[in-house]
């Protein structure tokens, strides 16, 4: 048994006419680590502001405009992910999905702010 699941994955896996392994995008790959950046942004400037009891604006709104430029950095990964040819294109989703998400996030957390 073990036998034949090896040559049917070696059938499968064969690069011969056109059977290419497919590989993830790599700027859909860029997209989520940069939407992992810039979560982790948000998080920090978050648990900053309430640590420290809103005391340091200047900080959490620097911090914020930069998850912001990382956000909008992610999306054009994602976008220009999707134009790679013979790849992958589910990371590329996954960042954009998460980079609107994100996005949505910091326009609710900024908009918030103006109250």
């Amino acid at each position: 048994m073990g036998k034949n699941n090896a040559k049917k994955d070696k059938k499968i896996n064969s690069r011969k006419y056109g059977h290419t392994e497919l590989k993830h995008s790599r700027m859909g790959v860029y997209s989520c680590i940069l939407a992992g950046i810039s979560f982790g942004m948000i998080l920090v400037s978050v648990l900053m502001a309430f640590f420290l009891k809103g005391k340091t604006p200047n900080v959490v709104g620097g911090i914020g405009l930069a998850a912001l430029v990382t956000v909008l950095y992610g999306l054009h990964a994602s976008v220009k992910g999707r134009r790679e040819r013979e790849k992958k294109y589910r990371t590329c989703w996954i960042g954009m999905i998460l980079n609107i998400l994100l996005l949505l996030l910091l326009i609710f957390i900024f908009a918030g702010g103006f109250r």
